[in-house]
């Protein structure tokens, strides 16, 4: 006799991260395609240095290193770091960064399941406070700079910082779409003389706006195969495209329309593949929703007010350090009583 279902088996954690890493395919291809081999070489060093490092790390803690190693999370976060870097960043940095995100953001705090903070922002906070010169190079899209550098001159410089004669760094590299729009609101130029500039599309940067339409496929077939909810994505997404309406409306002559900042910098990718992030973020229906508006929030002020161009890393981090908070405040009622559970240790 056949059983109702009323459990739902869960999916291996191998299945979901071989999704999560499927779809951030599209967006490495185009991004490939938009700035070169250097994005795929960045990957490669942080898989290679991620996976060499939770095998160190297990084998420290004296736990079997191939069920862990084969589970796929390191290699998501090795994406996801190598996604949010400049394609062309020198190869150590990439591999510090790894490392890093890996020992101390995942097994400083029990391993998969137990960190408080997203590994692959862990990573990029250390490497852009470190190292803003090194993490604000990069390069223009190709087509875009007045040179270009092909694949032998990308890996030359990745690994050596040499470039062939005659060819400089300044002649292909180039501030993201952020960084230009804020370094010259500071220096009083008008939107529209911005956004006439070589670097900027239909709707964001050259190149990086079809990044983003990537990033937002591949964010909607995880939400098809419902591996992420889809209140926090849309959440996120709707209060900062809410703050830049706002702030667009009121001055259009000195603030960025919504699309604008959702297709440019990490919005996208933060939104389907960061925020959504099952370990360092809330697990209450209210609690995501919090969670979700607060980092659209600080990102927005973040970008517009703070001192870096992009600010989802950073909301990311800080939001994670609130997450049990949120979690504790908006715990839903108890089946068969009338109010919220109390905290068994608040009983004298």
């Amino acid at each position: 006799m056949n059983t109702s279902p009323f459990f739902i088996k869960p999916t291996p954690l191998q299945v979901v991260m071989f999704k999560v890493a499927a779809a951030l395919v599209p967006a490495i291809v185009v991004y490939t395609w938009s700035f070169g081999i250097g994005i795929l070489v960045q990957i490669a060093l942080a898989t290679a240095t991620a996976l060499a490092t939770e095998a160190f790390c297990l084998k420290l803690r004296g736990y079997p290193i191939k069920p862990f190693v084969t589970d796929g999370s390191a290699i998501v976060t090795a994406w996801l770091m190598a996604l949010s870097f400049p394609p062309l960043a020198p190869w150590w940095m990439i591999v510090v960064a790894a490392a890093l995100s890996i020992s101390l953001a995942k097994h400083m705090y029990g391993g998969l399941g137990q960190n408080t903070f997203n590994p692959a922002m862990v990573g990029f906070a250390i490497m852009i406070v470190s190292f803003p010169a090194q993490m604000s190079r990069w390069a223009a899209p190709l087509g875009v700079a007045p040179q270009s550098m092909d694949w032998s001159a990308q890996l030359s410089w990745i690994f050596s910082g040499q470039l062939p004669a005659g060819l400089t760094f300044d002649a292909v590299a180039s501030a993201t779409p952020l960084d230009t729009v804020k370094t010259q609101l500071m220096q009083h130029a008008s939107m529209s003389n911005i956004f006439h500039e070589p670097l900027f599309g239909m709707i964001g940067g050259v190149g990086t706006e079809w990044i983003t339409a990537a990033y937002l496929l591949g964010g909607l077939y995880l939400l098809w195969q419902k591996l992420i909810p889809w209140q926090i994505p849309v959440t996120f997404l709707a209060v900062l495209g809410g703050m830049a309406g706002i702030f667009h409306l009121v001055d259009p002559a000195h603030y960025t329309s919504p699309m604008f900042h959702w297709f440019s910098g990490a919005a996208m990718l933060g939104a389907f593949f960061i925020v959504t992030d099952p370990v360092t973020g809330p697990t209450t229906p209210l609690g995501r929703v919090i969670f979700a508006a607060l980092i659209g929030l600080l990102t927005y002020l973040i970008r517009v007010f703070g001192g870096y161009p992009d600010g989802v890393a950073f909301a990311v981090l800080i939001m994670n350090l609130a997450a049990p908070f949120i979690d504790q405040y908006t715990q839903p009622a108890v089946f068969g009583r009338k109010g919220k559970q109390k905290n068994a240790g608040a009983k004298s």
